[in-house]
């Protein structure tokens, strides 16, 4: 470059770009007036060169980038159609499942209003057809409570539709669904029977842990952390038109009690299990233990008579089920688990079957038979398993601290692990308590947080009803929303649309399903 000044160029650089070097010396020429001038310059053929590949590669990057925008749209436009398509897919499918469910429904209906039709020209005189024909249907107001209730709910009872209809064979959906669908519809509230008042002045532990009825219905028992046994009889608490009503019998115990439940078969035997791990036999009649097992290591939370009279189920926060025989004083089998065991329960009809929920979130199925690994494992809630109860041999429903209750189906699968409840139940809320749980008839019963018992019905996600205990002032004697109390226990009545439940203040309510 020192010598460039000098116009001498390599010259290399005159044989490979002579017009370059030619232009080069004309720039380097001595003489200022005889350099290009300016305009010479831009308008050479290097610069317009360099200019012309530089317009190119602007050009070819502003359609690369034309491209790749036409490619994205169109990758959108296909995935949306994708999805559409699907959806127009589903929906055909839905659509068709559907119009052959309303032939069928139509014919079906029509035959039975033939037979209607039939019997009524049998039974009704000739003036009887011409004044009904002439008549207007008005709806009654229940009617239209029903039609409001329908519309507010429709998502949620399409929803239960179609997941009923799938999962169901042929006309097999018809039945479950249609008698969902009228329990839900015809019953929408629950009506005070009777109150009770388990609250003692000297006592301020009034919680009820646990309710449950004899096999005829005719006495249920409460229990609880005032450390006693109350035994009531169902129809004289009806009869009598007072808030205080003493229990027939009244047994005490030395610790809080966690659960009780009545023998199945022996009508005057009932088990409880205690905060100290006692499980206990008792003879109601005379009011006297006949017998006691002692091998829980923690508190016992559950207890649970199988079909077997003499064989009784429980569960403890040391991570154990036991099983006892109750005319032997050690337990006859023994399943451990790695978490607290919150729930026993055997099927109604079965005592070879047992099912346990669990702190580690999952609800456990056992053939007792084979004690060394469980039959089937419900995986599905996010917190402990709080309350499990069969509704039927192979299903059950089980409750959880995450504000929800699950329905399984046992029936129809291969899989020892089942992670895919068929239903699954919110509206009440459980974050911290026991709140109960019963079912009857197809019909759900739990407690909430919000001092509420809630009812659903199996088919159905949303609650059917619902009954708010409030508290009495004892100032003004109105009631009053007490939000810090909770419901403690639910329990059906056998056979029948009542149920009895229980608060955290002992406060005990006959509910009766309107």
């Amino acid at each position: 470059m020192s010598v460039v000044k000098h116009r001498m160029l390599p010259p290399q650089f005159h044989l490979k770009w002579p017009k370059e070097a030619f232009f080069s010396m004309r720039l380097l020429h001595p003489d200022p007036a005889s350099r290009p001038k300016i305009d010479e310059v831009l308008q050479s053929e290097f610069l317009n060169g360099l200019r012309e590949k530089l317009d190119e590669r602007e050009a070819a990057i502003e359609l690369e980038e034309k491209i790749v925008e036409q490619e994205m749209l169109l990758d959108f436009l296909v995935t949306l159609q994708q999805r559409k398509q699907e959806a127009a897919d589903y929906l055909q499918k839905d659509f068709s499942i559907l119009s052959s469910d309303l032939q069928q429904v139509t014919k079906l209906q029509a035959s039975v209003r033939r037979k209607g039709d039939s019997n009524s020209m049998n039974s009704s005189k000739p003036d009887d057809f011409a004044s009904s024909g002439s008549r207007k249907r008005i709806r009654t107001p229940k009617e239209n409570q029903e039609s409001s209730r329908l519309a507010k709910n429709f998502k949620k009872l399409e929803s239960a539709y179609f997941l009923t209809r799938n999962r169901a064979v042929n006309s097999g959906w018809m039945n479950p669904f249609m008698e969902g669908l009228s329990k839900y519809m015809s019953s929408s509230k629950l009506k005070v029977k009777a109150d009770l008042k388990l609250g003692d002045l000297l006592n301020s532990s009034s919680l009820v842990c646990s309710l449950s009825f004899d096999r005829d219905g005719e006495f249920f028992a409460t229990a609880g952390v005032n450390k006693k046994i109350k035994v009531f009889e169902y129809e004289s608490i009806l009869n009598e038109n007072r808030d205080i009503h003493f229990p027939i019998v009244e047994i005490p115990t030395r610790s809080k009690l966690s659960s009780i439940c009545w023998n199945r078969y022996i009508k005057s035997q009932c088990a409880s299990s205690n905060f100290e791990g006692v499980v206990q036999v008792w003879d109601v009649t005379q009011g006297q233990v006949a017998a006691e097992m002692r091998e829980h290591q923690r508190r016992a939370w559950s207890v649970d008579f199988s079909a077997d009279p003499k064989l009784l189920a429980s569960g403890s926060d040391d991570g154990s089920v036991k099983l006892w025989n109750i005319n032997q004083g050690a337990s006859i089998g023994t399943i451990k688990t790695k978490a607290n065991v919150c729930c026993v329960q055997f099927p109604c009809e079965s005592s070879n079957f047992l099912a346990f929920g669990s702190a580690d979130h999952r609800v456990y199925y056992h053939d007792l038979r084979n004690l060394s690994m469980p039959l089937y494992t419900l995986v599905g809630h996010k917190r402990t398993v709080s309350y499990i109860k069969f509704i039927d041999s192979k299903t059950i429903v089980s409750s959880s601290t995450d504000n929800t209750l699950k329905l399984w189906d046992l029936s129809d699968t291969a899989s020892q692990v089942i992670d895919r409840p068929i239903q699954s139940f919110s509206g009440h809320v459980n974050v911290k308590n026991f709140v109960g749980l019963s079912v009857s008839g197809g019909y759900i019963a739990t407690g909430s947080e919000t001092n509420e018992v809630f009812i659903y019905h199996k088919g159905f996600p949303m609650p059917a009803m619902s009954y708010k205990f409030n508290t009495t002032d004892p100032i003004s004697g109105n009631e009053v929303e007490d939000n810090e109390q909770f419901i403690s226990s639910v329990c059906w009545r056998p056979q029948s649309s009542t149920l009895v439940a229980a608060n955290s203040m002992g406060n005990i309510k006959v509910l009766e399903v309107v």
